[in-house]
Protein backbone atom coordinates (compact mmCIF):
# COMPACT_ATOMS: atom_id res chain seq x y z
CA UNK A 1 0.00 0.00 0.00
CA UNK A 2 1.02 3.44 -0.88
CA UNK A 3 0.27 6.71 1.17
CA UNK A 4 1.87 8.56 3.80
CA UNK A 5 3.43 6.67 6.89
CA UNK A 6 1.47 7.23 9.83
CA UNK A 7 1.51 5.47 13.44
CA UNK A 8 -0.62 2.94 14.49
CA UNK A 9 -1.08 1.00 17.51
CA UNK A 10 -0.72 -2.61 16.90
CA UNK A 11 -0.99 -4.01 20.38
CA UNK A 12 -1.71 -3.70 23.84
CA UNK A 13 -0.67 -5.19 27.33
CA UNK A 14 -0.93 -4.13 30.97
CA UNK A 15 0.04 -5.68 34.44
CA UNK A 16 -2.54 -4.87 37.32
CA UNK A 17 -1.28 -5.28 40.32
CA UNK A 18 -3.11 -8.67 42.63
CA UNK A 19 -3.16 -6.42 46.05
CA UNK A 20 -6.62 -5.09 46.85
CA UNK A 21 -6.63 -2.27 48.83
CA UNK A 22 -9.86 -0.49 49.83
CA UNK A 23 -10.21 2.61 51.55
CA UNK A 24 -11.30 0.73 54.61
CA UNK A 25 -7.60 -0.80 54.81
CA UNK A 26 -6.57 2.67 55.35
CA UNK A 27 -8.80 3.04 58.87
CA UNK A 28 -5.61 2.44 60.96
CA UNK A 29 -3.50 4.93 59.39
CA UNK A 30 -2.91 8.04 61.96
CA UNK A 31 -2.80 11.14 59.18
CA UNK A 32 -1.41 14.34 60.24
CA UNK A 33 -2.12 18.42 58.48
CA UNK A 34 0.68 19.79 56.57
CA UNK A 35 2.01 21.67 59.84
CA UNK A 36 2.45 18.54 61.61
CA UNK A 37 -0.68 18.31 63.47
CA UNK A 38 -3.00 15.04 63.82
CA UNK A 39 -6.16 15.50 61.80
CA UNK A 40 -8.87 15.89 64.42
CA UNK A 41 -11.59 14.01 61.98
CA UNK A 42 -12.34 10.14 62.46
CA UNK A 43 -10.45 8.32 59.38
CA UNK A 44 -14.19 7.07 58.74
CA UNK A 45 -15.16 10.52 58.09
CA UNK A 46 -11.87 11.10 56.23
CA UNK A 47 -11.87 7.60 53.90
CA UNK A 48 -15.48 8.89 53.12
CA UNK A 49 -14.83 12.63 52.66
CA UNK A 50 -12.36 11.10 50.05
CA UNK A 51 -14.45 8.89 48.44
CA UNK A 52 -17.13 11.53 47.51
CA UNK A 53 -14.49 13.71 46.37
CA UNK A 54 -12.12 11.38 43.86
CA UNK A 55 -14.76 8.43 43.53
CA UNK A 56 -12.01 6.39 43.99
CA UNK A 57 -13.14 3.17 46.46
CA UNK A 58 -9.99 0.61 45.93
CA UNK A 59 -6.54 0.75 44.58
CA UNK A 60 -4.18 -1.79 43.68
CA UNK A 61 -0.63 -2.83 45.15
CA UNK A 62 2.43 -4.68 43.91
CA UNK A 63 3.54 -7.49 45.79
CA UNK A 64 6.58 -7.27 48.04
CA UNK A 65 8.88 -9.10 45.48
CA UNK A 66 8.02 -7.16 42.45
CA UNK A 67 9.91 -3.74 41.52
CA UNK A 68 9.17 -1.08 38.78
CA UNK A 69 10.88 -3.06 35.88
CA UNK A 70 8.99 -6.47 36.83
CA UNK A 71 5.84 -4.86 36.18
CA UNK A 72 7.27 -3.05 33.28
CA UNK A 73 8.34 -6.21 31.32
CA UNK A 74 5.06 -8.23 32.14
CA UNK A 75 3.22 -5.11 30.47
CA UNK A 76 5.87 -5.40 27.41
CA UNK A 77 5.55 -8.93 27.48
CA UNK A 78 1.22 -9.25 27.15
CA UNK A 79 1.62 -6.47 24.57
CA UNK A 80 4.25 -7.88 22.24
CA UNK A 81 2.18 -11.44 22.25
CA UNK A 82 -1.04 -9.25 21.64
CA UNK A 83 0.98 -7.33 18.39
CA UNK A 84 2.33 -10.76 17.30
CA UNK A 85 5.51 -9.70 16.88
CA UNK A 86 9.28 -10.57 17.14
CA UNK A 87 10.44 -8.08 19.56
CA UNK A 88 14.09 -8.35 18.30
CA UNK A 89 11.85 -6.34 15.52
CA UNK A 90 11.80 -3.70 17.87
CA UNK A 91 13.80 -0.34 17.22
CA UNK A 92 12.75 1.63 20.16
CA UNK A 93 11.94 0.78 23.76
CA UNK A 94 10.95 3.60 25.63
CA UNK A 95 9.90 3.38 29.66
CA UNK A 96 8.07 5.97 31.06
CA UNK A 97 8.28 6.28 35.07
CA UNK A 98 8.79 8.57 37.56
CA UNK A 99 10.53 6.88 40.60
CA UNK A 100 13.29 4.00 38.92
CA UNK A 101 13.20 1.11 40.02
CA UNK A 102 11.35 1.02 43.22
CA UNK A 103 12.07 -2.21 45.24
CA UNK A 104 10.55 -2.65 48.63
CA UNK A 105 13.66 -2.94 50.80
CA UNK A 106 15.55 0.10 48.86
CA UNK A 107 13.46 3.38 47.88
CA UNK A 108 16.46 5.24 46.71
CA UNK A 109 16.21 6.59 43.42
CA UNK A 110 17.41 3.57 41.34
CA UNK A 111 17.83 4.51 37.40
CA UNK A 112 21.45 3.00 36.11
CA UNK A 113 20.58 1.42 34.12
CA UNK A 114 17.78 2.62 33.03
CA UNK A 115 14.53 1.13 33.75
CA UNK A 116 14.01 0.24 29.72
CA UNK A 117 17.82 -1.52 29.55
CA UNK A 118 16.10 -3.67 32.47
CA UNK A 119 13.41 -4.48 30.73
CA UNK A 120 15.31 -5.14 27.37
CA UNK A 121 16.91 -7.38 29.39
CA UNK A 122 14.45 -9.53 30.88
CA UNK A 123 12.69 -9.80 27.53
CA UNK A 124 16.70 -11.40 26.11
CA UNK A 125 16.25 -8.96 22.95
CA UNK A 126 19.58 -9.20 21.86
CA UNK A 127 19.87 -6.34 18.59
CA UNK A 128 22.17 -3.51 19.66
CA UNK A 129 19.63 -1.31 17.74
CA UNK A 130 16.82 -2.16 19.64
CA UNK A 131 17.77 1.04 21.45
CA UNK A 132 16.26 1.14 25.33
CA UNK A 133 15.88 4.70 26.98
CA UNK A 134 13.67 6.31 30.08
CA UNK A 135 11.34 9.00 29.78
CA UNK A 136 10.50 10.81 33.25
CA UNK A 137 7.44 12.91 32.10
CA UNK A 138 5.17 12.96 35.36
CA UNK A 139 1.94 11.33 34.96
CA UNK A 140 1.91 12.57 31.41
CA UNK A 141 4.79 10.03 30.60
CA UNK A 142 3.19 7.20 28.91
CA UNK A 143 1.55 9.60 26.17
CA UNK A 144 5.20 11.58 25.50
CA UNK A 145 6.45 8.34 24.93
CA UNK A 146 3.90 7.52 22.41
CA UNK A 147 4.22 10.54 20.59
CA UNK A 148 8.01 10.67 20.54
CA UNK A 149 7.59 7.07 18.67
CA UNK A 150 5.13 9.01 16.74
CA UNK A 151 8.51 11.28 15.28
CA UNK A 152 10.94 8.24 14.80
CA UNK A 153 8.21 6.86 12.97
CA UNK A 154 7.32 9.47 10.83
CA UNK A 155 10.75 10.83 9.94
CA UNK A 156 11.14 6.89 8.81
CA UNK A 157 14.06 6.17 11.56
CA UNK A 158 11.96 3.30 13.07
CA UNK A 159 8.95 0.66 12.09
CA UNK A 160 8.36 -1.22 15.39
CA UNK A 161 8.45 0.90 18.56
CA UNK A 162 7.49 -0.69 22.30
CA UNK A 163 6.26 2.29 24.53
CA UNK A 164 5.69 1.29 28.15
CA UNK A 165 4.21 3.23 31.36
CA UNK A 166 4.93 1.65 34.59
CA UNK A 167 4.80 3.20 38.56
CA UNK A 168 4.94 1.95 41.92
CA UNK A 169 3.50 4.77 44.03
CA UNK A 170 2.80 2.70 46.91
CA UNK A 171 6.46 2.95 48.12
CA UNK A 172 6.84 7.04 47.48
CA UNK A 173 3.57 8.17 49.11
CA UNK A 174 3.54 8.84 53.14
CA UNK A 175 1.21 6.86 54.84
CA UNK A 176 0.18 9.54 57.08
CA UNK A 177 -0.89 11.98 54.16
CA UNK A 178 -4.25 11.76 53.01
CA UNK A 179 -3.34 12.27 49.67
CA UNK A 180 -1.50 8.73 50.02
CA UNK A 181 -5.13 7.25 49.34
CA UNK A 182 -5.21 8.42 45.43
CA UNK A 183 -1.83 6.37 44.65
CA UNK A 184 -1.73 3.04 43.13
CA UNK A 185 0.97 0.73 41.07
CA UNK A 186 0.46 -0.61 37.62
CA UNK A 187 1.85 -0.94 34.27
CA UNK A 188 0.46 -0.31 30.56
CA UNK A 189 2.37 -0.88 27.43
CA UNK A 190 1.75 -0.60 23.75
CA UNK A 191 2.62 -1.86 20.66
CA UNK A 192 3.57 1.31 17.51
CA UNK A 193 4.32 0.37 14.32
CA UNK A 194 4.84 2.46 10.66
CA UNK A 195 1.86 1.88 8.62
CA UNK A 196 1.48 3.51 4.94
CA UNK A 197 -2.24 4.83 4.39
CA UNK A 198 -4.01 6.60 1.38
CA UNK A 199 -6.65 7.83 4.30
CA UNK A 200 -5.49 8.97 7.20
CA UNK A 201 -5.04 6.09 10.17
CA UNK A 202 -3.21 6.01 13.55
CA UNK A 203 -1.88 9.27 15.27
CA UNK A 204 -3.59 12.39 13.38
CA UNK A 205 -2.18 14.96 15.69
CA UNK A 206 -0.85 15.83 18.76
CA UNK A 207 -0.10 18.78 21.31
CA UNK A 208 1.96 19.34 24.56
CA UNK A 209 2.68 21.90 26.87
CA UNK A 210 4.81 22.43 30.28
CA UNK A 211 3.84 25.50 32.44
CA UNK A 212 6.87 25.41 34.47
CA UNK A 213 7.06 29.08 35.57
CA UNK A 214 3.89 29.07 38.03
CA UNK A 215 3.57 25.68 38.33
CA UNK A 216 6.44 23.25 38.71
CA UNK A 217 5.71 22.56 42.26
CA UNK A 218 2.38 21.26 41.96
CA UNK A 219 3.81 17.60 43.18
CA UNK A 220 7.21 17.65 44.67
CA UNK A 221 9.15 15.53 47.64
CA UNK A 222 8.77 16.17 50.87
CA UNK A 223 9.25 15.18 54.28
CA UNK A 224 6.11 13.13 55.94
CA UNK A 225 3.73 14.79 57.77
CA UNK A 226 4.41 12.95 60.98
CA UNK A 227 6.10 14.59 63.03
CA UNK A 228 7.57 11.54 64.65
CA UNK A 229 9.54 10.22 61.50
CA UNK A 230 10.16 14.30 59.45
CA UNK A 231 13.31 14.65 60.56
CA UNK A 232 14.48 11.29 58.91
CA UNK A 233 15.91 11.40 55.56
CA UNK A 234 12.67 9.80 54.38
CA UNK A 235 11.05 11.69 51.36
CA UNK A 236 7.78 10.99 49.72
CA UNK A 237 5.25 12.25 46.87
CA UNK A 238 3.42 15.79 47.73
CA UNK A 239 0.66 17.40 46.25
CA UNK A 240 -0.72 20.72 46.12
CA UNK A 241 -4.36 19.00 45.25
CA UNK A 242 -6.24 22.39 45.34
CA UNK A 243 -4.29 23.87 43.07
CA UNK A 244 -4.04 21.09 40.62
CA UNK A 245 -7.26 20.33 39.97
CA UNK A 246 -7.66 23.97 39.17
CA UNK A 247 -4.84 24.10 36.71
CA UNK A 248 -6.04 20.87 35.15
CA UNK A 249 -9.41 22.37 34.63
CA UNK A 250 -8.66 25.65 33.14
CA UNK A 251 -5.99 24.19 30.53
CA UNK A 252 -6.38 20.53 29.60
CA UNK A 253 -9.76 21.02 27.96
CA UNK A 254 -8.49 23.70 25.75
CA UNK A 255 -5.43 21.52 25.05
CA UNK A 256 -7.42 18.84 23.65
CA UNK A 257 -9.73 20.77 21.79
CA UNK A 258 -6.12 22.67 20.43
CA UNK A 259 -5.07 19.44 19.32
CA UNK A 260 -8.77 18.44 17.76
CA UNK A 261 -8.08 21.58 15.64
CA UNK A 262 -4.61 20.66 14.37
CA UNK A 263 -6.43 17.07 13.71
CA UNK A 264 -9.11 18.72 11.57
CA UNK A 265 -11.28 16.95 14.09
CA UNK A 266 -14.64 17.85 15.64
CA UNK A 267 -15.73 16.84 19.45
CA UNK A 268 -18.68 15.82 17.93
CA UNK A 269 -16.41 13.15 15.96
CA UNK A 270 -14.86 11.97 18.70
CA UNK A 271 -16.15 8.30 19.97
CA UNK A 272 -14.24 8.05 23.34
CA UNK A 273 -11.97 10.38 25.31
CA UNK A 274 -9.10 8.56 27.25
CA UNK A 275 -7.78 10.56 29.96
CA UNK A 276 -5.25 10.50 32.93
CA UNK A 277 -7.32 9.73 35.83
CA UNK A 278 -5.95 11.12 39.50
CA UNK A 279 -9.38 12.33 40.22
CA UNK A 280 -12.84 11.08 39.32
CA UNK A 281 -14.71 14.46 39.52
CA UNK A 282 -11.62 16.30 38.15
CA UNK A 283 -11.88 14.26 35.03
CA UNK A 284 -15.71 15.00 35.10
CA UNK A 285 -15.17 18.68 35.29
CA UNK A 286 -12.94 18.31 32.38
CA UNK A 287 -14.78 17.02 30.19
CA UNK A 288 -17.81 19.03 30.99
CA UNK A 289 -15.16 21.84 30.26
CA UNK A 290 -14.53 20.58 26.65
CA UNK A 291 -18.09 19.97 25.69
CA UNK A 292 -18.87 23.83 26.57
CA UNK A 293 -15.96 24.98 24.36
CA UNK A 294 -17.85 23.42 21.66
CA UNK A 295 -21.49 25.21 23.04
CA UNK A 296 -22.60 21.49 23.96
CA UNK A 297 -24.68 21.23 26.97
CA UNK A 298 -25.10 17.91 27.36
CA UNK A 299 -22.11 15.01 27.52
CA UNK A 300 -22.43 11.94 25.32
CA UNK A 301 -22.64 9.20 27.79
CA UNK A 302 -19.84 6.86 28.34
CA UNK A 303 -17.66 8.84 26.33
CA UNK A 304 -15.10 8.83 29.25
CA UNK A 305 -14.62 5.56 30.39
CA UNK A 306 -12.80 5.53 33.74
CA UNK A 307 -11.21 3.05 36.24
CA UNK A 308 -10.02 5.21 38.73
CA UNK A 309 -13.02 3.70 40.82
CA UNK A 310 -11.15 0.63 41.64
CA UNK A 311 -7.21 0.63 40.17
CA UNK A 312 -6.44 4.62 41.83
CA UNK A 313 -4.37 6.26 40.39
CA UNK A 314 -1.30 4.64 38.89
CA UNK A 315 0.50 7.34 37.07
CA UNK A 316 1.89 6.61 33.85
CA UNK A 317 0.38 3.42 33.47
CA UNK A 318 -3.17 4.53 33.98
CA UNK A 319 -4.15 5.17 30.28
CA UNK A 320 -1.91 2.55 28.23
CA UNK A 321 -3.95 0.05 30.94
CA UNK A 322 -7.27 1.73 30.19
CA UNK A 323 -7.05 1.07 26.45
CA UNK A 324 -5.86 -2.44 26.57
CA UNK A 325 -9.15 -3.07 28.81
CA UNK A 326 -11.30 -1.45 26.35
CA UNK A 327 -9.71 -2.84 23.61
CA UNK A 328 -9.81 -6.57 24.90
CA UNK A 329 -13.06 -6.21 25.71
CA UNK A 330 -12.28 -6.42 29.63
CA UNK A 331 -14.29 -2.93 30.42
CA UNK A 332 -17.79 -3.50 29.23
CA UNK A 333 -19.91 -1.77 28.05
CA UNK A 334 -16.77 0.21 25.96
CA UNK A 335 -15.59 -0.58 22.87
CA UNK A 336 -13.31 0.87 20.12
CA UNK A 337 -14.18 -0.29 16.72
CA UNK A 338 -12.13 0.23 13.41
CA UNK A 339 -12.83 3.88 11.88
CA UNK A 340 -13.79 5.17 15.55
CA UNK A 341 -11.45 8.76 16.95
CA UNK A 342 -10.11 8.54 20.05
CA UNK A 343 -8.91 11.12 21.80
CA UNK A 344 -5.78 10.69 24.17
CA UNK A 345 -4.94 13.07 27.18
CA UNK A 346 -2.85 13.61 30.73
CA UNK A 347 -1.60 16.01 32.69
CA UNK A 348 1.01 15.95 35.75
CA UNK A 349 3.88 17.01 36.99
CA UNK A 350 5.65 19.36 35.50
CA UNK A 351 3.25 20.93 34.90
CA UNK A 352 3.23 19.15 32.02
CA UNK A 353 0.06 18.52 29.74
CA UNK A 354 -0.26 16.54 26.39
CA UNK A 355 -3.14 14.82 24.18
CA UNK A 356 -3.62 13.22 20.91
CA UNK A 357 -6.32 12.33 18.92
CA UNK A 358 -6.27 8.84 17.34
CA UNK A 359 -8.28 7.10 14.64
CA UNK A 360 -8.66 3.52 14.37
Amino acid sequence: MNGPIYSVINGTGNYIPTKRIRNEDFLSNEFYETNGKKIEKTNQEIIDKFLEITTIAERRYVTDDLSTSDIAYYAAIDAIKSANINKEELDYIIVAHNFGDVKKENKQLDIVPSIAARVKHKLEIKNPYTIAYDLPFGCPGWLQGIIQADYFIKSGDAKKILVIGADILSRISDPHDRDSLIYADGAGATILEARNSDTPIGILAHKARSDTFLYSKMLFMGKSYNPGIANKDNFFLKMNGRKLYQYALENVPQAIKDCLDKSNTHLSEVKKVLIHQANGKMDDAILKRLYSLYYIDDVPKDVMPMTISWLGNSSVATVPTLLDLILKDKLEPHKINKGDTIVFASVGAGMNINTFVYKM
